[in-house]
């Protein structure tokens, strides 16, 4: 059995949830979301906790697939995700203009990053990029794209980072002092 997919999902107050055959719908303060459901899964609702229950044993891989998304939902209607971006390097800078970020990362010109429907990004003090939402697939697909904007240098650690994630700092080319005598 699944272990994940046996864990029943709490409900908090202020979430409404409506079952239908191929998806579900999660309503809460934060916004609203449709989860599709693989066909043999079927939630039910008892006493403030959603049950997933898998039909037959070839559901096997879904079902806590089915549940965890889920779980996402109901957690990203109630609270939101969230994930942070430090921009570094010398003149490296983003700003919030209208519906969309623009970025000076070094290049001869700025990038114009559009924010999509239902996230929310903020910038602090021009090199602390803030992405916040109700979607985790989608606040994590948006902070991947700015990350591409300007990957960090393995050399100079110049670049967009995630907050928390380490890097590997290479060494610069070696014998360049020798070449010089």
């Amino acid at each position: 059995m699944s272990r994940i997919g046996k864990k029943p999902i709490a409900i908090p107050s202020g979430v409404k949830v409506s079952i239908a055959a191929d998806a579900i719908e999660i309503q809460g303060p934060k916004g609203k979301m449709r989860v599709p459901v693989p066909g043999k899964i079927k939630f039910e609702q008892k006493d403030g906790h959603l049950l997933a229950t898998r039909q037959s044993e070839m559901q096997r891989a879904l079902h806590g697939l089915a549940r965890a998304l889920v779980a996402n939902a109901v957690k990203g209607v109630t609270e939101g995700f969230k994930k942070e971006l430090d921009i570094v390097g010398v003149g490296y800078r983003a700003e919030v203009k209208g519906k969309s970020v623009v970025f000076a990362l070094g290049y001869s010109h700025p990038i114009t990053f559009p924010i999509p429907e239902g996230i929310q990004i903020t910038v602090d003090k021009q090199t602390h990029v803030t992405v916040t939402g109700a979607d985790k697939g989608v606040v994590g697909q948006v902070a991947a794209n700015i990350r591409g904007l300007r990957p960090p240098d393995p050399y100079k650690q110049k670049g967009i980072r995630i907050v928390g994630e380490r890097l590997k700092k290479k060494a610069g080319k070696a014998g360049a002092a020798k070449t010089a005598a």
